[in-house]
């Protein structure tokens, strides 16, 4: 079978450092598309939110909460409570005293949870938006991404809004590139994963032994990454008493990136009880934010 390792351990502090080195990089498109989208449309995003909580999930850096809350203070009568849900408690309480110290009068309450198996954390009882942002959506499998989004419509009431980053199909040279940067910043943050392993289930890869190896399925609508096996390799993972033997040229999958056309979000939307209220792109149509509603609030 495809051996395959979960996209999650990447991020482990140095995971997070590359990623964030990603972003910046001419090629990857992303970050810097999305972020302009939430700039020019902060303001119509939580225009229906004088009060009430954010909550995002992953929450990570601050740049892009930033734009919601600028448009959010304007005018300084919100009651809005900041609810980042992340697994990493140091990066919850650093982005948190950041964001305390721009804007005195935003309340946070952070939440240290894996959002993929403890959504019950999240607080209810006042209106709620909530985030997804960096098109994270699509490192899902189709029921892993089903299971996430009918969690959170079941946790929607009727006035909740669910803001979900997609990054839309678009050539497959421009996906390409964009996981293939001249650096080899990507490369580094793929091969990470099995510095991860290597640490917390004392395994014995050597990272040099493999190859990056990034491409567009174009049947599946999705970029994958994988570590090609540049020789034939043995290695120990010491803490589960596992023997790994791999051929050269063979690979471990270990993430993929969907891409969507509207129709294809809609699709996603609808099977998990959801419903694409509002969408906002960019000019190109290369990145869309879309706006979605528990289905159950039509007539």
């Amino acid at each position: 079978e495809q051996k395959s390792l979960p996209s999650k351990y990447f991020y482990d502090a140095r995971g997070s450092e590359l990623f964030d080195s990603i972003c910046r990089l001419p090629e990857y498109y992303q970050t810097r598309t999305e972020l302009a989208i939430l700039r020019s449309s902060a303001v119509s995003i939580v225009e229906a939110m004088r009060e009430g909580d954010i909550v995002e999930l992953g929450s990570g850096a601050n740049l892009k909460i930033r734009a919601l809350l600028d448009a959010s203070f304007r005018d300084c009568t919100s009651d809005i409570c900041y609810v980042p849900v992340d697994v990493s408690e140091s990066a919850l309480l650093e982005s948190s005293t950041e964001l305390l110290d721009i804007y005195p009068g935003l309340r946070i309450r952070g939440i240290v949870a894996d959002f993929t198996k403890h959504i019950e954390k999240i607080p209810s009882g006042r209106q709620r938006l909530f985030l997804f942002f960096g098109s994270t959506i699509g490192n899902f499998s189709d029921e892993e991404r089903r299971c996430l989004l009918e969690g959170i419509a079941g946790l929607m009431e009727p006035e909740d809004r669910f803001l979900l980053g997609i990054d839309m199909i678009k050539p497959a040279n421009l996906l390409e590139r964009a996981y293939n940067d001249r650096q080899g910043i990507t490369a580094d943050f793929n091969r990470n994963v099995l510095q991860v392993l290597n640490r917390e289930l004392k395994a014995d890869f050597e990272t040099s032994h493999f190859d990056h190896l990034a491409f567009y399925n174009e049947e599946k609508e999705q970029v994958e990454m994988h570590l090609r096996a540049n020789r034939d390799i043995s290695a120990e993972i010491r803490g589960l008493g596992l023997r790994v033997e791999m051929e050269e040229g063979e690979t471990i999958h270990t993430e993929i990136c969907r891409k969507f056309s509207m129709e294809s979000a809609e699709a996603m939307a609808e099977e998990a009880g959801l419903r694409i209220e509002r969408s906002f792109s960019d000019p190109r149509g290369w990145f869309s934010l879309v706006e979605l509603a528990p289905r159950k609030t039509q007539a």
